[in-house]
This record gives C-alpha cells, structure tokens and sequence, in this order.
C-alpha cells in the first residue's frame, strides 16, 4: 500500500468527505455523533460576508440543522486571526439567515476545525512557541470560578499532528499517524488498520484507487502551494509584483502552460507572454 500524501489539497478533501471518515473523526475531535446528508467542499458565502472572499475546504451541515461542521487543511500561512475570521463569519453568517429578528437567536452550533499539517513552528502574539497537539477556543463565558456557561457552544479547533505526544486522546492518535505516516513513511506506513474510518481514509488515498484525473489535480494541487510560498517569501524581500513576475519567468523557463502560470501566481495572461518573448 503507498499513500498519498494527506498534506495535499486535493488528496484531503478526497479521504475527508468521505461519510464515514468524516462523521468518525467530528466525533473523534468533538465527542458529537454527527449525521450528513451532504459534505461539501470550497463552500463559498454568496454573497461574500465583508472584504475577504474565502471558502471552506469542507463543510458540513447535520440533518437536524443543529450542527454545522467545518474543516480546514493548512499547510502553508499559519495565520491565526484568518481562521478566528473564518470561524465568526460563519456565525455571522447564520445571524444574517435568522429570522427571530428580535432576538437574534441561532439554534445552530458551528465547529471549525482546522488541521495544521506543515511542521512549521508556531508562535503566540508574545513571539512564545507554541507546540501543542490540540488547542480550543471558545466563544462560551467564564464565571469567576472559571466555571463555563453554555451560552454557544461554539468552537474553534486546531489541531496539529507534528506535535502529538504520550497523552494525545488515542482516537486523536490513530489520525494523526494516518497524517504523518501518509507524509513522512507512504511505502510502510504504520497506522491503526484496525480502526474502520482509518482504514477506509488509507483505502481512499492509496495509490492504486487514485484517477489519473486525481493524480493529475493532486500535482496541481503541490505546484499551485509551492508557487504560493515562493510569491509570499520573495514578497517580503522584493516586493510583491516583483516576487510573482520572477515566479512567472521561472515557470516558463519550466515549460508550464500560461493558464497554470496565470492561475498560480494572479498575473493576467498578457503580462506572462510579454515575459515569454523577452
């Protein structure tokens, strides 16, 4: 069995909208039974919520409209306020859809999960490191007790498998080795076979059971990230029109289309054939 690896874009959302992978790790993560009648992926608001446009790698909405789940593969930008703005205008965005306009009441609980799969150190707004496995935040109050009030229940969960530990929840264990084994050991992984969601998500992404078209949108998907990091670094240093044009150049010194130039790097086609014929 060779996986591919579950860093991938394209290869994540292939194994994690599968239902019963899906729905076992919520409950894995959460401790909540969840039931699916749809897992969708690129979940866009229309119209957008503010001035940033994005979109939910997978989102989920539970038949009895009490839960909403949604989850988040990074690898790349750990940026901790995008993700606290992806988590609030979700529920801003069911505020916007509630019809008890009096008392602004949602019945619905969101759970944004995000999944930290690059080994990237991670800092607090003080520059302190942050190696944790699982870190929660939640929107529910404290009294002086520290006792919490159910007032939400909403959450926002990252978790990290590059730092799991001795005390990491076993069922937490089982993915995060199907993460890091799918990345670091793909020939001879050692995963927990016995586990069905485990074994299903390995099923999912092995080599054998990919389509070409997969395999094909997978390499896309490695390109289209690794373009994204050169751009950002050289952006810091260079400026960022400067940083995209020299990624341009060096694609087409590679041999890629100009469409994929155009789609990678945001420049429009014109500028990447003035760069070809100089």
């Amino acid at each position: 069995m060779f996986l591919y690896r579950l860093d991938n874009e394209v290869i994540f959302k292939k194994a994690f909208t599968d239902k019963l992978v899906f729905t076992q790790f919520v409950k894995d993560v959460t401790g909540i039974d969840i039931v699916v009648k749809k897992i969708e992926t690129e979940k866009r608001f229309k119209p957008k919520i503010a001035y940033i446009d994005f979109s939910y790698d997978i989102f989920a909405q539970s038949t009895d409209n009490r839960l909403i789940v949604e989850i988040q593969r990074v690898n790349y930008d750990y940026n901790f306020d995008r993700f606290l703005h992806y988590h609030n205008m979700e529920i801003a965005e069911l505020q916007r859809k509630s019809t008890d306009y009096n008392n602004y009441k949602i019945n619905q609980t969101i759970y944004t999960i995000v999944v930290l799969t690059a080994p990237n150190l991670i800092t607090d707004k003080a520059g302190e490191s942050v190696k944790e496995d699982v870190l929660i935040s939640e929107v529910n109050p404290r009294n002086r007790k520290d006792k919490i009030v159910n007032f939400y229940g909403h959450k926002l969960i990252f978790l990290n498998p590059n730092f799991k530990s001795d005390d990491t929840p076993p069922a937490l264990k089982d993915w995060f080795d199907l993460m890091l084994e799918s990345i670091k050991n793909p020939e001879n992984q050692k995963i927990n076979l016995q586990n069905q969601a485990i074994k299903k998500a390995a099923e999912l992404i092995e080599d054998d059971n990919l389509t070409p078209e997969e395999r094909r949108a997978a390499k896309i998907a490695v390109a289209t990230e690794e373009t994204r990091n050169i751009v950002e670094k050289q952006a810091l240093m260079a400026g960022e029109k400067k940083a995209k044009m020299e990624t341009a150049q060096n694609m087409i010194d590679e041999g890629f289309e100009v469409e994929m130039i155009s789609k990678m790097t945001g420049l429009d086609v014109e500028t990447i054939n003035k760069l070809g014929t100089e």
